[in-house]
Parts: C-alpha cells; structure tokens; sequence
C-alpha cells in the first residue's frame, strides 16, 4: 500500500468577510458583472469569483472591509444590493418552509 487515502479531498476556500476557511461547497460564489456584485450558487458563471458564507454578518463584515472589490480585482465600489437579497432569501428559505 502507498499510504494514500482513495477519500477525495474537499476544496476548501476563505470567506472574504469572517476570513475562516470553509468547504467550497459550505461557502457563496460571487462574480463582477458590469459592476453589480452576483451570486453564482452553481458556480458556473464566467470570470473570477469570490467566496462568502451566505450569512448577512458575512456580507456586512465584506463590505465594511471593503473585501469584495480587493478579492475580484476590480476598482471602485460594487452594488450589493442583488447579493443581499439573495442571501436574505435563502435565509428565510433555510427557516421557514417555502
């Protein structure tokens, strides 16, 4: 035996608000388009991406560190508004039936 695990390793990524590293698939994909911050919950969506945990304090803890235009390479402030609404959504959805 070589030792080796046949266990595939879990991708891990770091929450550009709290700064903890998590499981990919723990954490929210978002990507710049036209300068609106988008989530991508598939992750399918072109360009480079930033991962947040899909949490209210998260996103404030990003934004008030002004962690999503440094993590996504772009200049200049982004409108956050469609990844709040998403978050706060899925929020509710996780609690309640929907």
């Amino acid at each position: 035996m070589s030792g080796r695990t046949h266990a595939r390793a879990c991708p891990e990524r770091t929450c550009v608000g709290c700064r903890e590293r998590a499981a990919k698939i723990e954490l929210l994909r978002t990507v710049v388009v036209e300068d609106v911050c988008i989530p991508d919950p598939r992750g399918t969506l072109p360009g480079r991406g930033a991962y947040v945990h899909p949490a209210s304090a998260c996103i404030d803890l990003a934004v008030r560190r002004r962690a999503f235009p440094r993590a996504l390479r772009v200049p200049g402030p982004l409108d956050i508004n469609t990844l709040r609404r998403y978050v706060e959504q899925t929020e509710g959805c996780s609690t309640a039936p929907c």
